[in-house]
């Protein structure tokens, strides 16, 4: 057995053990930064160590410090697990190692991407024809969307971006709901774009479609990107997009909807009209590894038009070996990347259809069930409408609030994280992960009455 067969099967033991702990360990981590620092060890060695010895020290020297993210019971953030067949084939993308960008080099990568992104738009209703990217994330894949919307406003009044830089062309109006994800805000200082316009939410999040229209209507006829949101961050709520697109419509504006987690609930036949009418918008960015649950480093940037993220994320080299219909690398912003269709392709190929489905309702119904739950212990109010896989409570007050959710985390029989909310402290309860099972969300409420 040579020394690559060894590590891997040492990895692969570890793996197998830290998979198998889940259902029992305490969520949060044991160790602390500190603490895991003198166990890897400061000092650079003056020689080499052998692949499987470097993998027993990282794998011991690091479980005390490691948080359950891929149990049942972790629900801060949105924070999915790893489906099995997603898993597995992630290592082996790290095994194969291939130059995911072109047609040319890679063929079985491209394949991959191909079919999962057809798989994809199917699943989510969205057009048939739009290009699908793999980018990093959903941060990534808000940046790619709004940077073919940019440029594909600006190129409508005869400015080109690429050729000529933001700097003395016309302004882009941004027009965002209040209630928006940071992360857009990140994707347009990114961009060059500045602060977005905010337009009033209602108590939910969802964009107002009448404050929309008032904010267009004042704008004049400058450039204009439209952003809303399927699932917001707190409440879950969806946009209203049938009267909000046919506004932005009306005000010929790119329009773009950030779905880091909720544009899968188009995918469900019980969830669906959630986000009716979201199909005719110009772009949308997800992440796989939330509600779709394969590993990190997987989001999802889909544009209608392919030639409008071309021309924003594309580039030509004289060493490329470029294909007459289109590259991976047209579509993203990375060259150098990692093989993220095949773990979206294992997800869907082995969840099927209906499998997706079930994987959408199985994580609503446990979201509604803590919400049921919470709403019977003593002085706790459930704030949100429960309308997908998001849950927020408070316990009073916010100072008793605070103190039930650091009594949760000392407890550590889940991982259940506080945010403010219209001003408020909160618990914020989201439900993202394949693996979480009926009895894991009992033993959370469990938990959090044995707190309050």
């Amino acid at each position: 057995m040579d020394a690559r067969e060894t590590a891997l099967r040492a990895a692969y033991g570890h793996a197998v053990r830290w998979l198998a702990s889940l259902s029992d360990r305490r969520v949060p981590a044991r160790a602390s930064v500190d603490e895991i620092v003198r166990a890897l060890g400061v000092e650079l060695p003056g020689g080499p160590s052998t692949p499987a010895d470097v993998v027993d020290l990282l794998a011991t020297a690091c479980e005390p410090g490691l948080t359950a993210f891929p149990g049942g019971r972790f629900y801060g953030f949105v924070v999915g697990g790893t489906e099995p067949a997603a898993l597995a084939a992630d290592w082996l993308v790290s095994a194969w190692d291939q130059n995911c960008v072109m047609r040319a080099v890679s063929p079985a990568y491209t394949a991959a991407e191909d079919i999962a992104g057809a798989w994809l738009l199917d699943l989510l209703g969205l057009p048939s024809d739009s290009a699908v990217g793999f980018t990093t994330g959903a941060t990534m894949a808000n940046f790619t969307c709004l940077a073919a919307g940019r440029d594909a406003v600006l190129r409508r009044t005869g400015w080109n971006v690429a050729r000529d830089g933001l700097a003395g062309g016309p302004g882009v109006h941004v027009i965002v709901g209040e209630d928006r994800h940071m992360a857009i805000d990140l994707a347009l200082r990114y961009l060059g774009l500045g602060r977005p316009e905010l337009v009033k939410a209602d108590d939910q999040g969802r964009i107002e479609p009448d404050a929309l229209r008032h904010t267009l209507a004042a704008g004049g006829q400058r450039p204009t990107i439209v952003i809303l949101q399927a699932g917001d961050i707190h409440s879950g709520a969806f946009d209203p997009f049938v009267e909000t697109i046919r506004a932005a419509r009306e005000a010929d504006a790119w329009v773009h909807i950030d779905g880091a987690f909720g544009l899968w609930a188009a995918a469900s036949p019980a969830y669906a009209h959630l986000t009716a009418g979201c199909a005719y918008a110009d772009s949308w960015a997800t992440d796989a590894h939330k509600t779709l649950n394969v590993p990190y480093d997987c989001g999802l940037a889909i544009v209608r038009d392919p030639f409008a993220v071309r021309a924003a994320m594309g580039l030509h080299g004289d060493y490329l070996i470029q294909d007459e219909h289109g590259d991976p690398i047209d579509k993203v912003p990375e060259l150098s990347r990692r093989g993220r269709a095949f773990t979206v392709w294992a997800a869907l190929r082995s969840l099927g259809r209906t499998g997706v489905a079930d994987l959408v309702e199985r994580l609503c119904r446990h979201a509604s069930a803590f919400a049921a739950g919470i709403a019977e212990i003593d002085g706790a109010t459930v704030l949100n409408e429960v309308v997908f896989t998001q849950v927020c409570a408070e316990f009073g007050n916010d100072e008793r609030t605070e103190q039930v959710l650091t009594r949760l985390l000392d407890d550590g029989t889940a991982w259940i994280s506080g945010s403010t909310w219209h001003g408020r402290r909160v618990m914020r309860i989201s439900v993202s992960n394949w693996s979480t099972t009926d009895d894991d969300v009992t033993r959370a409420l469990d938990a959090i009455r044995a707190v309050t």
